[in-house]
Formats: C-alpha cells, sequence, structure tokens
C-alpha cells in the first residue's frame, strides 16, 4: 500500500497539491504502519526486523543496547506522532489513544523497575566493563528527540504529569544532559536536554552548556555548513541547523546572545543555496551517512522558519519539503510491514550503518516537525514557488561551488536534475561504505549511488550472450576472465604486475581533496590507498577537473601514475534494469552506450556514457541487488590501461555522463558534445599545459591543473 495524496490544492501548491491537511494525513499514514506492529498500550515501539547482520541489538549485546533500541523506537516514533497529538489528541490507532500511550511509555522508559525502562547514563556507565572514561551511551541521542516531542505536546502529555512525575524525567534528562557524549553533534543533544530542563525550571551547569555551544559554533565552515567528523553530509541539515534554532528558543536567545545571533546568521547563510540541494520535484539526494534518514534532510527549513529573523521563502520551502516527502511516500518499496525500510526506498543493505536499527529510520520523521507551525503560518499559507527552477532558461546550468564544505551543486533545466560533487573526504583505504556514501565523482538526485556491482550470472545462465550488444563475439567465460572491477561513479585502479595483480587486488580513490572552481571548472584530486605513513608521491592519484553540460557532467580528468602497467576503469551511474533497450554510438573517434528503460515505479529513464581521449573502450556490467531502486541493474564502464613506466603516454581522461526520466531521444550534440580538443604538447598527452575543450553549443573550457598544487584543501 502506497501513500495517497488528498486534501490538494493546486492554486496554493501548484508543484505538489500539499497542503497542511495533506501532511497531517502523511503522518497519519506512517504512524498507522508503526502502531499496525503494536499490541497494545504496554508494548513497546520495537518493530519486525528483517536485517540482522549490520544493525543493532546482535543476539550477544550488552543490556544497555537492547535498551537502546527501545528507547530509540519511542522517540523516533514520537516525532511522527507528537505534532498529531497536539493537533488530534484523540486520535486513535490500532486500538490505542496516541497521546495515552505516549505518556504512558516515557514515564516508563526513565523509571527503574519498570520493564520497558531504558537505563539512564549512571546505570549504563555502572553497567560497563570497558573502563573507557569518555563512555557515550546511544540513549543520549534519543533524550533529545524526546525533550522536542514533550515541547510539542506540552499541552496534551508533559503539563499533565504531576509534580513527581515531571521531576522524574527530569531527573532521567540531567544525567544524560551533564554525562559524556560524542564531541561532534551529540554536543545538541546534551544542549537541547539542559536547555528543556532550564525552560521548566530545573537547575543546570551553565558552563558545561557554553562548553558545548561555543564547540557546535566553531565547527562552523560557512555557507550554513558544520563540519561533523571529517566528511560533511546532512547533519549539518538535520542536527546543527534543526537543533540550534530550537536552542535558540529555548535558552540561546536568553541566556547566550552572542551565540545565538551566530546560530541564526549561519541558518540564513544556508538558505541562500539549501534550496539548490534540492531538485526540480523536491528530490533528495542520496549522499553522506545516515541515508536512511532521507527527507529528514529537509527539516532545516522548519528550523530556519523557527528563527527570529527568518530569510528563507515559506513557498520555496514547502515546495520542496513536499516533494521530498512524496520522493518516498509514493513508492510501493518504501515500507516493509508498515514500516520505513532500512534503505533508501526498498531494502537496501549497503546504505546501512552498524549504529542503525529497525527503528532508526523514524527518523525521517524530523522533516514532519513542520506540523508544529499553525495553520495560519506561512510556510501553510503562501503559494508554493520554484526558486531556482522558476528562473533558468532552457538548457541552462545553475552551478553553486562552496568552499567551505567543498560541495558543488548543478541545477539542470534540461532535465530538472541536481547533481552534487563532493569534496574533502578522507576515508580508510578499507572502508567501501565510506567511499560510497561521500568519495562518487557525482551524486544525482534521480539515480542515486550503486554499490559494488556483482554479476549477475543468473542471467547470463539464460542468455550466454548478454554482452552481445557491445558486438563483442566472445564465450561468456572469457568476457569473465578478462572483466574488470568496476564502481558507479568512482574510478578503480588494478595493478597488472605485482603482487597486488597475484592477488587480484583492486583500489579506489579514499581520499578527496578539494581545491575549487576556476573559470567554470571544478578540480579536485583523489588519491588511491591513501594513508599518512607514505609520502603521496609513493600513490597513484588523479587530478579531477570537471564541468556542467546540459544534461550532466563532462570529465577531463588527468593520471598521476608512479608504477605501471595499471588498468583504471570508471564507471557511470548504476541503470535500474527493469528490461533495458542498449544503444551503441559512434562519431569522431569517440564512442558513446546509450541505456533506455524504467526505474522500479515505472518512470522512463535514459543514460548516455561517452568516452573522448584517454580512454581504449566502454563496455557494461549487468548486477543484482547493488542498486537501491532495483534488483538489477546496469552499470557502463570505460576503461584503459597504461603500459609503460616512465612512458610518456596519454594523460587525460575525457568522458561524460548525461542523464534525464524521459525515452526522448538526446540529440546527437547531447552525445558527443565536443568540437574540438586542443593540448599544448605536439604528442597531445596532455602532461602539461592547458588542455582546451572547444564544445559545439560555442562555448570552451580551458583545463589546467597547473597551480592546483599549492591549494589543496582537506
Amino acid at each position: 500500500m502506497t501513500f495517497e495524496k488528498k486534501y490538494l490544492d493546486y492554486e496554493l501548491s501548484p508543484f505538489t497539491g500539499m497542503t497542511r491537511k495533506s501532511w497531517i494525513a502523511a503522518a497519519e499514514y506512517l504512524l498507522e504502519g508503526i502502531f499496525n506492529n503494536i499490541s497494545d498500550i504496554e508494548a513497546p515501539v520495537v518493530m519486525p526486523r528483517y536485517e540482522t547482520k549490520v544493525t543493532y541489538p546482535s543476539k550477544d549485546a550488552p543490556e544497555w543496547r537492547k535498551k537502546a533500541e527501545v528507547f530509540e523506537g519511542l522517540c523516533r516514533s514520537f516525532f511522527i506522532s507528537a505534532p498529531l497529538i497536539h493537533i488530534e489528541p484523540e486520535l486513535v490507532l490500532n486500538g490505542i489513544n496516541i497521546r495515552d500511550y505516549y505518556k504512558k511509555q516515557v514515564l516508563y522508559a526513565v523509571t527503574p523497575g519498570k520493564a520497558n525502562y531504558v537505563l539512564n547514563y549512571s546505570d549504563m556507565r555502572a553497567l560497563d566493563k570497558s573502563d573507557n572514561p569518555t563512555a557515550c551511551y546511544q540513549q543520549t541521542v534519543e533524550t533529545a528527540a524526546l525533550v522536542i516531542c514533550l515541547w510539542l505536546s506540552k499541552d496534551e502529555i508533559w503539563d499533565t504529569y504531576t509534580k513527581e512525575e515531571k521531576d522524574r524525567i527530569a531527573a532521567f534528562l540531567s544525567d544524560f544532559a551533564h554525562s559524556n557524549t560524542v564531541p561532534q553533534n551529540w554536543r545538541l543533544f546534551n544542549m537541547l536536554d539542559m536547555a528543556f530542563l532550564y525552560m521548566n525550571g530545573y537547575p543546570i551547569d551553565e558552563d558545561i552548556m557554553r562548553e558545548h555551544a561555543q564547540n557546535i559554533l566553531n565547527y562552523y565552515v560557512g555557507d550554513g555548513w558544520y563540519r561533523d567528523g571529517q566528511c560533511f553530509d546532512y547533519y549539518s541539515c538535520w542536527a546543527f541547523n534543526m537543533y540550534t534554532a530550537i536552542w535558540n528558543n529555548w535558552y540561546g536567545y536568553e541566556k547566550e546572545p552572542y551565540i545565538a545571533e551566530k546560530f541564526e546568521e549561519n541558518s540564513n547563510e544556508l538558505m541562500k543555496t539549501y534550496p539548490d540541494f534540492f531538485d526540480r520535484d523536491g528530490f533528495t539526494n542520496m549522499w553522506g551517512r545516515s541515508g536512511i534518514y532521507r527527507n529528514a534532510a529537509t527539516s532545516s527549513f522548519d528550523g530556519n522558519l523557527l528563527m527570529k529573523n527568518s530569510q528563507v521563502n515559506p513557498g520555496l520551502a514547502r515546495r520542496i519539503c513536499s516533494g521530498s516527502l512524496l520522493q518516498f511516500l509514493e513508492r510501493d518499496d518504501f515500507l516493509w510491514n508498515g514500516v520505513p525500510t532500512l534503505g533508501f526506498y526498498g531494502p537496501f543493505v549497503p546504505l546501512v550503518q552498524g549504529y542503525s536499527c529497525a527503528e532508526s529510520p523514524m527518523w525521517l520523521a524530523k522533516a514532519l516537525l513542520c506540523l508544529h507551525l499553525p495553520e495560519d503560518h506561512p510556510f501553510w499559507t503562501e503559494k508554493e514557488v520554484g526558486g531556482t527552477w522558476d528562473d533558468l532558461k532552457k538548457n541552462e546550468t545553475k552551478v553553486t561551488t562552496l568552499d567551505g564544505p567543498a560541495l558543488c551543486m548543478a541545477n539542470h533545466e534540461a532535465n530538472g536534475i541536481t547533481e552534487l560533487r563532493t569534496g574533502k573526504v578522507v576515508k580508510e583505504k578499507s572502508d567501501l561504505h565510506g567511499m560510497w556514501n561521500y568519495s562518487k565523482l557525482v551524486y544525482n538526485t534521480k539515480f542515486p549511488w550503486e554499490c559494488t556491482p556483482i554479476e549477475d550470472t543468473e542471467d547470463y545462465a539464460k542468455d550466454e550472450t548478454a554482452c552481445d550488444n557491445l558486438g563483442e563475439r566472445k564465450s561468456r567465460q572469457e568476457q569473465m576472465d578478462r572483466r574488470p572491477h568496476v564502481e558507479s561513479q568512482q574510478y578503480v585502479m588494478e595493478y597488472l604486475s605485482g603482487p597486488e595483480a597475484d592477488n587480484n587486488s583492486w583500489s579506489t580513490p579514499n581520499v578527496t581533496f578539494w581545491h575549487g572552481e576556476k573559470k567554470g571548472v571544478l578540480y579536485r584530486r583523489q588519491f588511491f590507498d591513501y594513508e599518512l605513513n607514505t609520502e603521496t608521491h609513493w600513490r597513484t592519484a588523479i587530478n579531477l577537473a570537471d564541468f556542467a553540460v546540459p544534461y550532466g557532467i563532462l570529465r577531463a580528468d588527468k593520471l598521476r601514475l608512479f608504477r605501471c602497467p595499471v588498468r583504471f576503469t570508471l564507471g557511470a551511474f548504476g541503470f535500474p534494469d527493469n528490461g533495458t533497450k542498449i544503444i551503441e554510438k559512434e562519431k569522431d573517434g569517440y564512442k558513446a552506450i546509450i541505456l533506455k528503460g524504467y526505474d522500479h515505479t515505472g518512470k522512463e529513464k535514459q543514460l548516455a556514457f561517452t568516452i573522448m581521449d584517454g580512454w581504449s573502450d566502454i563496455k557494461l556490467i549487468r548486477s543484482r541487488n547493488t542498486n537501491p531502486d532495483s534488483e538489477k541493474s546496469i552499470v557502463l564502464y570505460a576503461e584503459t590501461t597504461r603500459q609503460k613506466q616512465y612512458g610518456y603516454e596519454p594523460m587525460v581522461l575525457i568522458s561524460q555522463v548525461i542523464t534525464k526520466e524521459s525515452l526522448e531521444d538526446f540529440s546527437e550534440d547531447d552525445i558527443f558534445p565536443i568540437d574540438k580538443i586542443t593540448y599544448t604538447d605536439e604528442q597531445k598527452c596532455g602532461g602539461f599545459g592547458p588542455v582546451t575543450i572547444s564544445l559545439k553549443d560555442g562555448t570552451t573550457k580551458v583545463i589546467d591543473f597547473y597551480g592546483i598544487e599549492g591549494n589543496l584543501q582537506l
């Protein structure tokens, strides 16, 4: 069963039709699925579980870890129910009054001796045998959700507790608020706990509050973004720019006006460019960790609207929030037994982290916090607008480059898609999961990232010449023996001699340095097998240079080798394979393959991958269970080798990936956009000097890596 839009108003909301009543219906739809798995008012929010190898709790997990799942289920589902309780206090689902359920379960969670008691910090510290002086626990995260929800349902729940009950909850919160936390976005959880206590007349340590707040402020890097760990991701948006707004209202504006003013400035700075992270339909890009939180990325719009001097356009904010909500709710694979899956769309284990449990995806309910805004608020009353998309000319692409968080967004008018390029990424060289989340060359709102493709031998068993579309008349076994390793939207390197070749080992870049944009070209550098104990000159690297074209990104990257022979592959986006037409074209010595087909929902999809200078061939691999949209998928990839140690061979690799949600043919100029490539060196290898790319539309891009060595940022 999928969510069916209702209470629509296309005059008020010309893009999505969604109104406040539509949002209320969406919240009830999500909550009903959850409560269909709760037997009675005494049962905890512990949902059916189909994944047990990655997520917690494991069968031998410590007691505090098992309790964490109970608390996570309670507090994250409370995010959905709290606004509804205020709007519909007598709401009943599966025979349970929702208000009464949460009032009872919150008390159970904080009361020792109750079956659903989740342990306070001191209890867990006593049970923890690790002797870790900085130990902190998952329950800290959920306390922040708890206090937000008690605030949202203040009249219906918090104010109805007796003084003794309030004191019991406050003691539980204070134990967490003044104890250890993770030194990144988790500081905000402690800050909200203390702010809630202060707001309700309980004592707090204001020095601890100030210490956390100054740290959060100093994680700021500009453009509304905060550094949360090494890499940047949506935590800046569903944590830093949501929680700071609530903290300002509860505590900051009154007690720490300087810090509160800075948080507000930063939120307004984010709003200048954050709408351009979403595509014409409002879709959220699958990028960064915790992708199971999905449209929670829109919660920072609500955060900005909570500020005293909010700068976001309310009609634009609602258009994006509604579009992102529908991105997920209108899919038939979004729920499993009524609960959001551990995936981006359907179940997708490669996306999931070990700190998640079956209830973790309910964090997406942060997007529903906008329901606390009254029905006469501009967020609900102003007309939807398209923002950037209203202003783009035909085939124009707006590119926004943010050097602080190392992010570059391209809004393509031609296909309505937004593509994201990232930098300042550092991952362990064995951390493929981290590289999928952060190190892809491009992230696309309509073609979510695919993990390492796995050869679909089942299909090939039925059709021994399944790769014949590429004109290869070779046996299936020969193809299998020769096939290199591939990653979508990433380079892969394999040494063809030495111990690495003997062990069939391969690597993909684990570090991405950021240089920034100059003259319309974005420059970055990636290293293969980067590690601090080895000088970078002993590591293969690739200098990245890319720029936007109407339907995608054109690349002109340069190899920096230290050892040969070596083979490289470069994959396009993963393509959902639900019946795909494969077309091969050649022109002017360049080669392209076009895929035409449909995604899981039946929407038309098209992708064209063109290889130009530096590459030897383009091929495909068919895969299964590696694409977040569909069971089967196809990854097109380019390949090339370099054989000579110190040989002056071609160094520049030029390629293009373009996409759209239509089966209408790309024009020949879209697929083969280059009119001329001019090299400085007469050998045309691109070893030194600028490389000038003249496009058929009359524009020219000059690729010049000289000097980027002096400004490579992590």
